[in-house]
């Protein structure tokens, strides 16, 4: 992925952006949306997983379209067996990778009876032990269900702190350590969900929309570009 430019040097805590511009930006998200979620719908936490894991490389507005028929059949471990991989493929097709993501959603209902009698596991670990859940699926489980302050870096949450200057790298593991360095406790748990609706709404891919964003003074990529 691309790293927009920034200006200045980095700060003696190796970063560039000051201590209260970060404050300052999530007083505002904070303020704006309180309590922020995730826009996958679901209504327990096997439908989170699952969905979560369809969305890979898809929108959260065609995994709501896909799931909001699945689960009505399969909404459980067991029923998503029942229903079978063949079914399973046929009611996500229009999803992308539908096929090996129906094959991992299988495998890993499996593994959540034969190891967790059913039920999501809360660590992270055993979590990234199941077929289809990375790092990115496992984080957002662990900070939906179980309240955790992790940070689960997408592709918005990775645009959006390189171009505020919130981290500055080039792997989503890079990110997700600066952030957590930089992004003040309190924050943390709702931080990753600022970020994502964002850099979904305001901060785009192709085209910011700068004159509607609200954190502007504080972004470095808008210095950049204006200078």
């Amino acid at each position: 992925m691309k790293l927009w430019p920034c200006v200045g040097s980095k700060l003696k805590n190796g970063y560039l952006m000051k201590a209260s511009d970060v404050t300052a930006i999530f007083q505002i998200w904070q303020k704006a949306n309180p309590s922020p979620k995730t826009e996958l719908n679901y209504s327990n936490p096997f439908e989170l997983l699952v969905a979560v894991v369809l969305s890979a490389q898809a929108t959260d507005k065609r995994v709501n379209m896909v799931t909001k028929d699945l689960f009505s059949s399969a909404n459980s471990p067991q029923q998503m067996l029942d229903l079978g991989e063949k079914k399973l493929t046929l009611c996500i097709q229009s999803i992308g990778l539908f096929r090996s993501k129906a094959a991992n959603i299988i495998k890993l209902s499996h593994l959540l009876i034969e190891n967790h009698e059913g039920c999501i596991p809360d660590s992270l670990d055993e979590l990234v032990a199941l077929p289809g859940v990375g790092v990115k699926t496992a984080n957002v489980v662990l900070n939906e269900l179980y309240d955790l302050p992790t940070i689960a870096v997408d592709t918005h949450i990775f645009r959006v702190s390189n171009r505020l200057g919130l981290a500055q790298a080039k792997t989503v593991e890079q990110v997700e350590r600066q952030l957590h360095q930089v992004v003040p406790g309190v924050y943390k748990k709702h931080a990753h969900h600022w970020m994502i609706l964002h850099g979904r709404y305001i901060c785009q891919a192709r085209k910011p929309l700068c004159q509607s964003c609200e954190i502007r003074q504080y972004c470095h990529w808008r210095k950049a570009h204006e200078s």
